[in-house]
């Protein structure tokens, strides 16, 4: 068997550490034979030259009742897409040395393009014993054929009965009966340290098994905002995704979904979908019942130190609102742009990746209770939350040409500001605020402020002209952190922005 060296992230075959353990065995045997015995003295075996060890001198967990009883319920998926080619033009003439490189691939005639047939492996378990399957929405999403193969090597054709891409789970149905089905256990009950096993298709490698341990739990990740993950350091690769991850009693705690690599193998973190937010999907889609996430209507971003100490806030956690959609859940309740959610139904927030994660599971129409600091001061609000709306059909507009009618200088800034247009308030659903149409060397360009960019907010006080916003600038302190909420497209942020040092900072009511 040839070692690929540059795939050092395989796991090894059994047969390999068997075979390893007989020759080494042969080799002490021998030499243990060829030495004469001296009289009187009665030689120690070593475990490694005894036939019966006894008690092992380290307690480490077998795996094998988990895969002999569970192990036939997991599947392989092999699904075969399409992918239009781009249409190619032979660049050179008949006469040219090069032209018949390009006779290898024909022109697309229009509406029948040139289409090439990609196939993809992965892995899924059996959940009913009538042929329903889960596994991971991404191994079948856009598949034109699927093919599921048993342990006993039947393989069937399979139908989508439907998937979430949100949450990144599939359930799939073939015509088969009296399956063997893996057990469902509670995600909810995992604790960091527990051991864990992965059964799946690595590379094609047909029921390939991997342990680890749980890493962390209820990790978000960047683009699947919805998704609790489990952590492990579990070896998966591509194949393994959609197979499921065992605990020691042998219930699916989880599927397994992806891996951070800069390799595009593994390199010690793995994330699993909890069992328990892919049940309820799968609940949903057997049902033919729509997928529903809880939307309360709010942008926004962490809670930085210096932004901890420009609002007033005695530690940097919480999810600090950006912006709320008018007519939304939050709009209704009375949040708005400045304040900062620390907990949500009574669970803490200490940063904005778990906010969508609570969020979102919530029951649309159901009241829940959202603790927020408005202005440094703790407030109770309860937010009765819908159900997401569908996105908005067309991509984010472009930045707007900034055009200097009527603009104002703003010291302390260094730029220029205009009222803000009926138009742009209008596109943008923004009701206050002026355009920025300059920016000069100095503090704003040093915090990102860009020509074309709304400011809505200073220091939390809502900006309504140029003139207001030059008053408010000459009043606020030097050197101190200053919270500014700024509106680019569609989106707003907060930035922290220090005003220069070479003027004197205001003086307080009755000081001379």
């Amino acid at each position: 068997m040839k070692c690929c060296p540059s795939r050092t992230s395989f796991p090894r075959h059994r047969g390999i550490f068997s075979c390893a353990a007989v020759s080494v065995s042969l080799i002490i045997t021998g030499c243990a034979e060829a030495t004469p015995k001296t009289p009187g003295f009665v030689q120690s075996q070593t475990p490694a030259m005894a036939s019966h060890p006894g008690t092992p001198l380290v307690s480490l967990p077998d795996f094998t009742p988990i895969i002999e009883r569970y192990g036939p319920s997991v599947v392989n998926i092999s699904s075969t897409s399409e992918k239009a080619l781009p249409k190619i033009h032979n660049p050179f003439p008949p006469n040219s040395p090069f032209y018949h490189f390009f006779q290898h691939f024909p022109p697309s005639t229009p509406g029948h393009p040139h289409h090439e047939k990609i196939q993809s492996l992965g892995s899924g378990f059996v959940v009913s014993a009538n042929g329903y399957i889960v596994t991971a929405a991404h191994v079948v999403r856009g598949a034109r054929h699927i093919v599921v193969t048993l342990t006993n090597h039947k393989a069937y054709r399979a139908r989508i009965v439907g998937l979430s891409v949100r949450y990144d789970t599939a359930l799939l149905k073939i015509g088969a009966s009296n399956l063997p089905t893996a057990p469902i256990g509670n995600s909810n009950h995992l604790e960091v340290g527990q051991w864990l096993l992965a059964v799946g298709a690595p590379f094609g490698f047909f029921n390939t098994v991997t342990q680890g341990v749980v890493s962390a739990i209820n990790r978000p990740l960047p683009d699947d905002e919805y998704i609790p993950f489990i952590q492990s350091d579990v070896p998966i690769n591509p194949g393994n995704s959609g197979g499921p991850l065992f605990n020691m009693w042998g219930q699916v705690v989880g599927i397994n979904d992806q891996i951070y690599t800069s390799s595009g193998g593994y390199m010690g973190l793995s994330f699993s979908i909890p069992i328990n937010t892919v049940m309820k999907v799968v609940d949903d889609l057997r049902a033919h019942r729509p997928i529903q996430f809880g939307y309360l209507g709010v942008e926004v971003q962490n809670v930085t130190p210096d932004m901890a100490e420009a609002l007033h806030i005695k530690e940097p956690v919480g999810a600090l609102v950006a912006s709320v959609v008018p007519g939304s859940p939050a709009a209704r309740a009375g949040l708005h742009p400045g304040d900062v959610i620390v907990t949500y139904q009574g669970k803490p927030v200490y940063n904005v990746g778990q906010l969508p994660l609570l969020v979102g599971s919530t029951q649309p129409g159901q009241t829940v209770t959202v603790g927020i600091l408005h202005k440094g001061e703790a407030e109770q609000v309860p937010v009765t939350v819908r159900a997401l709306p569908a996105p908005p059909e067309g991509g984010m507009a472009s930045t707007r040409p900034a055009v200097p009618h009527h603009a104002l200088d703003i010291p302390g800034l260094n730029l220029e500001a205009r009222p803000l247009p009926r138009s742009v308030a209008q596109k943008f659903h923004v009701d206050q605020g002026v355009e920025v149409v300059k920016v000069h060397a100095g503090a704003a360009e040093d915090a990102g402020i860009q020509p074309g960019m709304i400011i809505e907010q200073v220091n939390q006080i809502g900006i309504r002209s140029p003139e207001q916003l030059k008053r408010l600038v000459a009043s606020l302190p030097t050197r101190t952190p200053i919270p500014i909420l700024l509106a680019q497209g569609k989106t707003s942020h907060f930035i922290v922005i220090r005003l220069p040092g070479n003027r004197q900072a205001p003086r307080g009511p009755g000081k001379s």
